[in-house]
Parts: C-alpha cells; structure tokens; sequence
C-alpha cells in the first residue's frame, strides 16, 4: 500500500507541474473562457466535483461487489468533476470548454496513478479477470490476471503522445476540443477494459462503471459537437 502511495504523490506533483507548464507556456496567448482570476474558485469547484465523485463511484462499485468499504474511482472523480464544471458555467453564464488546463495534468496522473494501483496488488480491486496471455500478472492470489492498469496507464500515455504535439503547436483544434477529446477517449478506452475486470454486471453484461463510461462518451460527443468557437489569442 505504500507503493500505492508513493506514486499517489508522484501522479499530483507531475499533474501540478504540469497544469503550471500548460497553462504558463503553451497556453500564455490563449484567451480562455474563464479569466486567470476567476480559476482559482473555478478549480477548488471542479475539485470539489471530483473527489465527490470519485468516492461515490467507488464506494457504490464495492457496495454492488459486496463488500463494505469506501472506494474511490478515477472515472467517478471525472464524472463528477464535468458535472460542476458545466453545472458553474451555466450559473455563470460562461459558454465554450474551460477545461483545456485539466486535460495534459489528468493524462499524464492517471498514467502514473495506475501504476500505483498496479503495484497496491490484490488489495487494490483494481486487478483484471483471470487471463492465459504470457503477460498476465499474479497480484498475490496464485492467478495471471489481466493487469488492465498498465492498460489505462499506456492508453492514456498514448493520448499524450498525440495531442501534447498539437497543443504545443497551438493548434485551435487540441485548444478547443482538448477537454472533450480527453473525456471522449478516457470512457473509451475504459468501456474496454471493464470487460476485463471482476466487476458485477447491472444492466445485462455491463457494470456500473460501463454505464458512466456511456454517460461521459455522450458527453464528449455532444460537446464536440456543439463546440464550434475557437479560443481566441489575445491581440
């Protein structure tokens, strides 16, 4: 659990540092929709979201599995996070994506979180089904399993290594529809491996978490969608 810790921290340093790169560096001459005033309240909303969302997704998945404990999910803290984050912005009266800050630091978190989960072994219930593929892992109970962390944890380093060249190069695209793109590939690729986890089914083979992976996909595809302004570089 230790382990797990440790790379705890590591994925919120290397996410702080660079939301501070992002946004001071490739981002200096975008004008986004929020002012840099306004984001200090705009964050501690959105993170507020988040951790909300990830404890009840993750306490909700263990309660289904039978087992009484507080969890905690990645894919909650999403969810939860994009729902204050629109919930603000209507209040607000603010249109267009704010959330082009979030998309390099969650990537780069959530590729290195998993590997915390992947290292936590078998008490993490994170681990895959049972697998005879010659990368299977034991996690501590004597069986290969699919070690569907480092799954995430490389398809999000995948994400990474296309769309960090396109928002350095400031391309109005990756600024515009970075946040939705992220989200859109996020539920994707987590749809996929959820049929690769231990995880009781709700709605005929599907899990909790394939149901919120259905939500977030139409999400980002609504938005990609209706998302039509591109951010502006200030005169």
């Amino acid at each position: 659990m230790l382990g797990h810790l440790a790379f705890d921290g590591l994925a919120w340093l290397a996410a702080i540092l660079a939301g501070w790169r992002v946004r001071r560096t490739w981002l200096a001459r975008t004008a986004l929709p929020i002012p840099d005033r306004a984001y200090p309240l705009y964050m501690v909303v959105v993170w507020t979201g988040a951790i909300g969302g990830a404890i009840l997704l993750g306490s909700a998945n263990l309660a289904l599995a039978g087992q009484d404990a507080s969890g905690r999910s990645i894919l909650g803290a999403l969810a939860g996070g994009i729902a204050t984050a629109e919930i603000y912005k209507r209040l607000r009266g603010i249109s267009g994506s704010t959330g082009i800050v979030f998309v390099v630091p969650l990537a780069l978190g959530i590729a290195i979180g998993r590997i915390g989960c992947f290292a936590a072994g078998i008490e993490d219930f994170t681990w895959g089904t049972p697998t005879a593929l010659p990368w299977g892992v034991d996690f501590g109970d004597g069986i290969a399993r699919h070690p569907v962390q480092l799954y995430e944890s490389l398809a999000m380093v995948a994400f990474l290594a296309v769309f960090v060249p396109r928002l350095r190069r400031g391309d109005a695209t990756a600024i515009r529809c970075g946040f939705y793109l992220f989200a859109g590939w996020y539920a994707a690729q987590r749809f996929a491996w959820e049929f690769l986890k231990p995880y009781p089914a709700v709605v005929g083979p599907l899990n909790l978490f394939h149901l919120v992976c259905i939500a977030v996909l139409a999400y980002a595809a609504a938005m990609l969608a209706l998302t039509r302004e591109p951010a502006r570089a200030p005169a």
